[in-house]
């Protein structure tokens, strides 16, 4: 065997000394775990060195060295996967304001879907959700901005600002033919994460909109109430429009429902990436019948609720596929005060399902929709006709249809099966 060359075998450290320039010197090399990782592609690095060279010799504009080093980096990690980005401090600032619950802005999270920036979901009771701006509605302008070759973080920077400011979006929608424009008011983002109400006497209705940190122990508390309020003969957990967030969190919800068993569980290349989630005894709803809700805004996080309690044949997951970011961004501050967010692992469910590009399909397919009431609400019965006989019993009292079921098409299919669940459930005691 021939050996090595000599370059070959250098350090990074004198092999960056010996290609690069002297500007590139100042950012220190991290340790690497596998000793042969050590070895560095030289005609790569070279190539790097001259192109640098180039753009800082032939620019049409001077250009400092710091500029292009962050420019470099925004490109290395941008091109992993649309997920991972390099953040300077203003954007590293952005992204903790986020997930603190609470910023100015529309109320929308966004993803890049082949190359284009696309709704991933409104936040419940925003200024996107009032709207009308759905999941998978592709983003072409913010006001007068075409959003082609955008980065997401350049798009978040457009979409916030001042509370009382406005904003116009224009959107292109599967089914229509021409854009969509919409103008919103920005406002100050507070993310409240659970609500829950009974949608008739028996039947309960939980929205989890996204994971925040006490996410878990709100659902317990909501379901606590409701089964207060009566026995519960069956709950709705809706996850639509629900862009994921704490992986704790997620785990606690469907906590919630399970005995026992595997919720989630995450592989990466590092051992700290390498993570499981198991149910614990004790649980808040074990043996509710119950339906899950989700659509094309479901993701991350509540995917991971959904397949869990799909796997497990704890409730009947129902309505569109799910979006499919089954991935695991570790946020990693630099020492300058910037930030790097990484893809580091991806999400697995209880029986070996990959989330990513795969999303959680439903059991029973339920598009979206609006129930249609007529001015009666009923057609002609035996007791419209003139002449016909009186009941001896008592007539029975007619539920309203709450404002809820009236606009959600999807919702009211829900209550239907659970409604029937009950019915079945009834005749085999």
């Amino acid at each position: 065997m021939s050996p090595r060359p000599a370059s070959l075998a250098l350090s990074p450290r004198r092999l960056m000394a010996t290609l690069l320039p002297a500007a590139l010197l100042s950012f220190p090399l991290p340790a690497l775990a596998d000793p042969a990782a050590n070895d560095l592609p030289v005609e790569d690095i070279q190539t790097f060195a001259e192109v640098f060279e180039r753009i800082k010799r032939a620019y049409v504009e001077e250009v400092d060295d710091s500029t292009l080093l962050r420019n470099a980096m925004r490109g290395m990690l941008s091109e992993l996967d649309p997920h991972s980005a390099y953040l300077d401090r203003d954007e590293f600032q952005s992204l903790r304001e986020s997930t603190q619950g609470e910023f100015g802005g529309i109320g929308i999270e966004v993803g890049m879907e082949d190359g284009q920036l696309t709704v991933i979901t409104p936040i419940d009771d925003t200024p996107a959700s009032r709207a009308g701006l759905q999941a998978r509605d592709q983003i072409l302008r913010i006001d007068d901005t075409p959003t082609d070759g955008m980065s997401l973080q350049e798009a978040v920077e457009l979409m916030r600002g001042e509370p009382g400011s406005e904003i116009e979006m224009t959107v292109m929608r599967s089914g229509e033919t021409s854009p969509i424009t919409v103008t919103l008011t920005r406002e100050v983002i507070r993310t409240e994460s659970v609500r829950s109400e009974l949608l008739e006497p028996g039947y309960g209705y939980l929205r989890v909109s996204q994971f925040q940190t006490r996410t878990g122990e709100q659902v317990n508390d909501a379901i606590g109430q409701m089964e207060r309020d009566g026995e519960l003969k069956g709950l709705v957990l809706d996850l639509r429009n629900n862009p994921g967030g704490v992986l704790q969190a997620a785990a606690a919800v469907a906590d919630a429902f399970l005995e026992d068993g595997l919720i989630v569980y995450t592989e990466g290349r590092l051992p700290n990436t390498e993570m499981s989630f198991s149910a614990k005894r004790e649980t808040a709803a074990p043996d509710v019948p119950l339906v899950i809700l989700i659509n094309g805004g479901s993701a991350s996080a509540a995917e991971i609720v959904a397949g869990a309690l799909q796997d497990q044949r704890r409730g009947v997951v129902m309505g569109t596929e799910t979006f499919g970011k089954g991935s695991v961004q570790q946020i990693m501050p630099l020492g300058n005060g910037e930030g790097v967010k990484l893809t580091t692992a991806l999400y697995f469910t209880p029986n070996g399902r990959s989330i990513q590009a795969q999303g959680i399909e439903p059991d029973v397919e339920v598009v979206r929709g609006r129930v249609e009431i007529t001015e009666s609400g009923r057609g002609v019965r035996e007791a419209d006709l003139e002449g016909h006989l009186g009941s001896r019993d008592q007539p029975r009292e007619r539920r309203e249809l709450s404002e809820r079921l009236r606009d959600d098409y999807q919702l009211g299919e829900a209550l239907n099966l659970l409604k029937a669940l009950d019915v079945v459930g009834q005749r085999n005691r």
